[in-house]
Formats: C-alpha cells, structure tokens, sequence
C-alpha cells in the first residue's frame, strides 16, 4: 500500500521536525541524509523508531514513495530531484506539508533583509500578550516538529526563498514581505525576477480576511500585486513615512535604525491586525532582544568601537548598516560573492569608509570594484590578517565593522561562525 509513504531528504531541523508528524499522521516514513546527522537529531529519529540513513543516498529506494519532503538547501536541479518531477511525484517543502496539519493561525514573514528581527520581534509582542505562539520556520523550531509536539494558537513564521519554492497550498492568515533585493541569485539562475517570483509565493493563496504587508517602495513586489487575490488586503508601510508609529516611545529600545523602525512597523500592523492593542504593543517592543551578528556593538578600546553585523549577507543589508554609522569606518567584507552589485553602497563606501579589508579566499570581485576607488584597501584570507590591518589603519573616533555582503562558507561553517570568531579575536587583540 503506497497511499501514505513519504521521503524525507535532508536530517537536519527542517527534516527531522517532517519526520516526527509524518510518522505522528501514519505515514511509513524514510530520512535519508548525504552527510552525518547531529547527534541531537540521530537521538530523536531513534527514539520515534523512524528509518533513516546517513552518509549516503539510496537511489534504489527513492522510487517507492508517493511524495517527497526536500530540505530547502537541497536544489532543484538536481538529478534525482528533476526526476521525481518527470515521474510526477510531488516535491514539496516541510512548510507545506506541516501546513496540512494546524488551523492555528500563521503570521509569515519572509524578505531579503531583515526577516529574522521582524519574526523575533513578533513572536515577542504576542508573548508579551500573553498570546500561545511559537516561535517557528527559519528561526526557532521546525515549524513541523511544532505541529506536532508543540502546537500552538499562533506561529511566528520566518521563511526563506528555499523554503517557499516548495510551498502551493501553503495560506497563512498575515504575509510579510520586508523587501526584495539581489540575493542567492547562484540559485535562481542570476535571475533576479526569479528570485523576486519565489517571494511573493508567501501571499499567492491568501485571500478575502488575510492580510498582506509590504514595502510601499518595493519595487519588484509593487509589479507583482496584480497577481494577488482581489479580495486580500493589503497594507503597504513606507520606509520615508514612519511618522505614524511615533506615538510609540522608542527610547532605550533595541531596535535602532530607520531599516529597524521599518521591520518594527510591518509587526506592529500584523499584530494589530490580530487584535493587540497599542499598550500591549508598547511592552512587546520595550522588551524585546535582538539576536546576535545583527548591527551589534560588543566591544570598545582605544577609542574605536567594534560592530559584528555578519548576519549582512548581501549589499542592501551593507547599506543600511553603513547608513546608520554616525563615524568614519573601517569595513570589513568579503566572503563568497553572490553576484552582488556593488553599485548600489558605492556613495557610501566613498563618504563613510575609510578602510576596507576584504576578508576570504577570493576577494577580486570587491578588490576590482573598489581597488582603484580607495587608497587604504586590502585583501586578506585569515583573521589574523584581518587584525593587523585593523592596527595599522585604527584610530580614535572611528567604527569597524563587519558587515560582509557576502556567504560565509570560504572560510567559516555560516554567518554565526564568522561573527562567533570576529568577536573572539577582537575581544582578545583589543584589551
């Protein structure tokens, strides 16, 4: 009997929360892993009594089953992925099939920038009103694994371009999407209105009494609203017009910044869309704290202050963390290139940079677009490098920062390595 027989590629959090509510629903269900699980999750598929595999794929058996739940960091060009899809057996992604199983209400937020601090700002204005959410997607737990043995009345979901190509019954009640730039472009063919389609997935099955908060100067999701229900509403937040949320006392909060203001607008109306009032609200933001390598300021010596912004994986990140510094940097960027257009943080560079260290294993795509632009310029593939240039070219009343606009897989495991390890070798060199 093949009815309910489910293949689950990938054992990390995403893939291993798919497993435990499949094999909770009844489905004779298989995980099967290239690399080695984490001991964490080895435990839990044990511990259920679910069949996996790790270290290899056995193609032989991929065939036997009637869907397949992928991990959002497997690609679709695959070969064994496209041939599922010419056999006609669906490939979705662990947010749709979670999605099958809660009528609890989704507040969804995805964007190139800024998706990880409007989530956890969300998540924590409703706990703060003593709201049941969970916290879920991208960031938290598997939004699967919360499905089934932590369900709650309400799920904070962040969500990635991966995670929504898989997505085509997926509706939640409240979408955000922050904005949309160059980002992954390696995976959507340096196709950029690829990449922007595959973003607009998180609203494409809402509909009359959902709700869909966008940026007012989007461009790419401007062109795209006519593809939306007719019926769905839609609020659009401008990021020069913020006027509106000043009634808030934004003193002492963690988020700083016109960007942070912004992604704090977009959470404010998903949650009064909900029901929460402005004083519930006011908590929620007084309250809140910020995750790590996100424009944080660790450390101060000899004048200078230190900022780890490593979560800046691309160049409209770069620009809003360069707009917010009040003095004269050293920028520390690099890593693996995207397809970034540098164009659009060149002004910038030029008025507020006076350094830059290009840290990787190949830095030619920033040395050629700057090279000749700065005079205090250079290229270095280790931390310790990273440091002497730092003392060369550091002095009072100037801020270095790391903000890369670039992956980090050169040289770091991702972007909380990169920040972990910027953040150590700075405390130490610098005290």
């Amino acid at each position: 009997m093949k009815e309910k027989r489910l293949l689950v590629l990938g054992g990390g959090e995403s893939g291993v929360g798919t497993a435990i509510l499949a094999k909770q629903k009844g489905y004779e269900v298989f995980l099967s892993d290239r690399g080695n699980l984490a001991d964490k999750y080895r435990v839990e598929l044990e511990k259920r009594q679910i069949d996996f595999e790790e270290g290899k794929h056995s193609f032989e058996k991929f065939f036997e089953f009637t869907e397949v739940v992928k991990s959002p960091g497997i690609p679709d060009h695959l070969e064994f992925i496209q041939e599922f899809i010419k056999r006609s057996v669906p490939v979705i992604s662990e947010i749709e099939f979670a999605c099958r199983y809660t009528t609890s209400c989704i507040v969804a937020i995805t964007g190139s920038n800024g998706k990880t601090t409007t989530t956890n700002l969300l998540y924590n204005l409703l706990k703060q009103a003593n709201k049941d959410v969970a916290l879920v997607g991208n960031v938290g737990q598997s939004f699967a694994w919360a499905v089934a043995e932590h369900p709650a009345a309400y799920y904070a979901l962040e969500l990635s371009s991966f995670q929504l190509d898989g997505v085509y019954s997926f509706k939640p009640q409240v979408s955000i999407l922050l904005n949309i730039s160059p980002d992954h472009l390696d995976r959507y063919d340096y196709d950029f209105d690829k990449y922007a389609d595959s973003k607009l997935r998180i609203a494409m099955n809402q509909s009359s009494g959902d709700l869909f908060i966008h940026n007012a100067k989007d461009e790419k999701t401007l062109d795209r609203l006519s593809g939306l229900d007719d019926d769905l509403s839609l609020k659009a937040i401008s990021m020069d017009q913020l006027d509106a949320y000043s009634t808030f006392n934004w003193d002492n909060i963690a988020l700083q910044g016109i960007h942070n203001r912004f992604n704090a607008a977009c959470a404010i109306e998903a949650v009064r869309h909900l029901g929460l009032n402005d004083t519930e609200i006011q908590k929620g933001l007084s309250t809140f704290v910020n995750d790590p390598h996100r424009m944080e300021q660790f450390h101060e010596f000899g004048g200078m202050s230190f900022i780890n912004d490593s979560k800046a994986t691309n160049v409209e990140a770069v620009y809003y963390a360069l707009d917010a510094l009040k003095e004269p940097a050293i920028w520390i960027a690099g890593g693996v290139d995207k397809g970034n257009d540098y164009g659009d943080i060149e002004e910038l560079v030029l008025n507020k940079v006076e350094a830059i260290i290009c840290l990787g294993i190949d830095n030619s795509p920033l040395m050629n677009y700057f090279g000749e632009k700065k005079k205090r310029i250079a290229s270095v593939d280790n931390l310790e490098a990273m440091v002497d240039k730092i003392k060369e070219w550091g002095s009072p009343g100037r801020t270095v920062i790391l903000s890369p606009a670039c992956a980090s897989f050169d040289l770091f495991n991702n972007y909380m390595h990169r920040g972990d390890q910027f953040k150590e070798i700075i405390r130490k060199q610098f005290s």
